[in-house]
């Protein structure tokens, strides 16, 4: 890598590429920003296609790296794989700690308009932008063959970046993406609080509303556990199904008995995923 401007926290060798952990002064978020990237053997020979994972609720920038299992199949297809945490954190913004689905590890991966959170949680714009110029100039990334996946919030931020950045994102997925987020309490909380009562601009961030709106992204490729605790209150598969039907943007849910909503069911069918987005990014 080139003189960078981020920290090095640590790498580690890894299926014959590289796990670094990374810290940044982010102009986009105002504070310090970690994010985690997983190089593999083949950028020796020159830039390889690049994944962003976004990450669920209360996580940060480790928790993909450390539990998905994604390393092993990323150095066979030769893809690069970026985590940014979830969040700004050390704001000290009045009640960004005091609950679990707001604030600190929930940024919704949205820019908030909504004071006192609009001066630094600038998710969209950071993982759009910044984090992406970043990893361009001192990574060895080929930007023009980029995909995007996530889990649960991270989900909806998958879909809704690819939706809203169709010129950046050539292959999107998701895990128990939170599909519908207009429609239940995660998404009520976040929206209400980030970005105010206009329910206008809540469906600028809802993956089923975009595509009801006409929006457009490249092929998608859910999987949701049957036994998901949050499933029968908080993710509706089913309307992102329907809308995705009505307006023929392509879409392949499946449904599997017995998983719930963590890494057990991620790492499960992560292989999946790495070959859909491979598969996207070689055309």
């Amino acid at each position: 890598m080139a003189d960078s401007p981020f920290e090095t926290l640590s790498e580690h060798g890894c299926f014959g590429g590289r796990q670094g952990f990374y810290r940044h002064a982010s102009a986009e978020i105002g504070l310090p920003m970690r994010f985690a990237v997983f190089v593999p053997p083949q950028a020796a020979a020159g830039p390889v296609p690049v994944l962003f994972y976004l990450a669920g609720l209360t996580c940060t920038e480790e928790t993909f790296p450390i539990k998905a299992g994604a390393q092993r199949l990323a150095a066979e297809l030769g893809l690069m794989l970026v985590a940014p945490d979830t969040s700004p954190r050390g704001a000290n913004v009045p009640g960004e700690a005091e609950a679990w689905d707001f604030g600190v590890g929930a940024g919704f991966y949205l820019d908030a308009v909504r004071e006192p959170w609009a001066r630094h949680w600038r998710m969209e714009s950071y993982i759009t932008g910044e984090l992406r110029a970043l990893v361009g100039a001192h990574f060895p990334a080929d930007l023009a063959r980029c995909g995007i996946f996530g889990h649960s919030m991270g989900g909806h931020g998958a879909l809704t970046l690819a939706l809203r950045h169709p010129d950046l994102y050539r292959s999107v997925s998701a895990f128990a993406p939170i599909a519908a987020p207009g429609l239940c309490p995660w998404g009520e909380k976040a929206f209400g609080g980030y970005l105010g009562e206009d329910r206008g601009l809540w469906r600028a961030h809802d993956a089923s509303a975009l595509i009801e709106d006409g929006r457009r992204c490249p092929p998608i490729l859910v999987d949701q556990g049957l036994a998901d605790s949050f499933l029968p209150t908080q993710l509706n598969p089913e309307r992102l199904e329907q809308v995705c039907a009505a307006a023929g943007q392509p879409l392949s849910l499946r449904r599997h008995e017995g998983y719930d909503h963590g890494y057990y069911f991620i790492s499960t069918f992560m292989a999946d995923h790495l070959a859909h987005h491979a598969g996207q990014l070689s055309r």
